[in-house]
């Protein structure tokens, strides 16, 4: 991530705001919002254990005071007059009206048992999972891993393409085994296009996942792609497959 701020720092103009979204990483690794230097850092609250429909800005005191509010309703004023209002400092002036007081405090809780947890470990653990999920997709025929190869340091995730198998039904199935994975554009359509496909599969882990975990995923999968191989040439070839070079008009699913 540093790298990355450093990179930005470096290319835009030198009065730049930097916003860094960090709903992604928060939940995996330690942030520092005061070495990374960005003026803005968002998070959100469902991907770190927290309740859904709530995250937050984290931004600089001089840079929030310095912008209007977006919104008018109380607790974010300080006078008002009939012809003017001053406000409150931040982050009350962007606060109007009744927060969400009870996604908030989950929010807090979940905060503080992952610090509990503690962020390095967390991460640690991650790299060690995300490898061997990333080794045993290896040993599975018939699919493609999507990324980083075997050996380079990875999150602890990894998209794949199965044949002419879509994601939507490979996900299906494996749902009916009691595994959950991930099928579509994981909000990365343009990657998928420079890859050569419209959609992908993906496994994605947590601290609270096993190797175990991993090793039933991939005994489900083969199975799975056993059951469409028997069906003719689905897996091998034919149409409704992954998309392949960004078709999406001849990505139809089974279901």
């Amino acid at each position: 991530i540093q790298a990355i701020v450093h990179l930005v720092r470096t290319k835009a103009h030198p009065g730049a705001k930097i916003l860094l979204d960090a709903c992604q990483s928060l939940p995996h690794m330690p942030v520092d919002v005061q070495s990374l230097d960005v003026d803005f850092l968002a998070g959100s609250g469902h991907k770190m254990c927290g309740p859904t429909g709530i995250g937050f800005l984290w931004g600089k005191e001089d840079v929030l005071n310095s912008l209007p509010p977006y919104m008018g309703g109380g607790e974010m004023i300080r006078d008002v007059y009939m012809d003017n209002s001053t406000y409150a400092d931040a982050p009350a002036r962007f606060e109007a009206g009744t927060p969400p007081i009870a996604q908030a405090v989950g929010l807090g809780a979940a905060i503080d048992y992952l610090e509990t947890i503690g962020m390095e470990r967390i991460h640690d653990y991650e790299l060690e999972l995300g490898d061997y999920l990333r080794r045993r997709l290896e040993d599975v025929e018939g699919i493609t891993v999507l990324g980083p190869g075997v050996g380079t340091e990875r999150a602890a995730l990894c998209a794949f393409v199965a044949g002419n198998v879509h994601p939507s039904d490979l996900s299906t199935f494996l749902d009916v085994e009691g595994v959950a994975i991930r099928a579509g554009h994981h909000c990365c359509q343009p990657l998928h296009r420079a890859l050569g496909y419209s959609h992908s599969a993906r496994a994605s882990l947590y601290f609270y996942n096993t190797k175990e975990d991993v090793d039933r995923f991939v005994e489900v999968l083969e199975e799975t792609l056993r059951f469409f191989g028997s069906l003719g040439n689905i897996v091998d070839g034919g149409e409704g497959g992954n998309g392949k070079d960004g078709d999406d008009e001849g990505f139809v699913p089974i279901f």
